[in-house]
Order: structure tokens, then C-alpha cells, then sequence
């Protein structure tokens, strides 16, 4: 059974979460927490938190279930574009560059692995 953790608004630009979504995609959970825990990106901090989430919530489904002998890994994760604050930049002559300021959604699922019984 799978569970489900959804991190919204999170003050880092997609493609830079993205990087490390894809670092740890497929991954068994104790390899995916140990790439986070020791990526030097200021990213994998929230990265991390939301993949301790989303094992709680799958312990809090599953208590019948140890962690352990359960499997779990990243089956799904997805790193979407959220809010853009925009502000100005005073710039040369009397002009404005526009800053955007980028956030985004990340919704990431893990599961058990599925056992081949032959």
C-alpha cells in the first residue's frame, strides 16, 4: 500500500528541486534519505522532511506492518511549478529588472516493493 506526502509553496525554483528528485527516484528509502541527508544542495532539507512525511504516513496505514521487511522505495515523484513572486530590481538609468522569485509543489509517494511470487 502506498502513502502519499505533498510539500506546496516551497521556496526553491522546480528545476533546482528537480535535480535532486531525480537523484533519488526508484531509490529504496534508506538510500534515498542517506542521498539527501548528505547533498550539499540547500534543497534536501526539505527533500527530506517530506520523505520522513511520507514514511510516517505509510506507518500510520500499515502498523500491522514493520518497516523493515515492508521494502519501501520511491515509486513516484514529481516536483511541479508553484507560485512566482515577482519584485523590481533597480537597474541602471533609472530602469527595473524584474526579479522572480519561484516556489513549487512537490508530491512524492512511496510503496512497498511487490513481491514475485512464481
Amino acid at each position: 500500500m502506498e502513502a502519499v506526502a505533498i510539500l506546496r509553496d516551497c521556496p526553491t525554483s522546480p528545476r533546482k528541486m528537480r535535480l535532486l528528485a531525480d537523484l533519488i527516484r526508484g531509490q529504496q528509502i534508506d538510500r534515498a534519505s542517506g542521498i539527501l541527508r548528505f547533498s550539499k544542495k540547500h534543497a534536501s532539507i526539505n527533500m527530506e522532511k517530506l520523505l520522513l512525511s511520507a514514511i510516517s504516513n505509510w506507518e500510520k496505514s500499515n502498523s500491522d506492518t514493520s518497516l523493515e521487511e515492508a521494502g519501501l522505495y520511491v515509486k513516484r515523484i514529481q516536483v511541479d511549478e508553484g507560485r512566482m513572486l515577482k519584485r523590481l530590481r533597480p537597474a541602471p538609468q533609472g530602469r527595473g529588472h524584474r526579479i522572480r522569485k519561484r516556489s513549487n509543489h512537490i508530491t512524492l509517494v512511496v510503496d512497498s516493493r511487490p513481491t514475485n511470487v512464481e
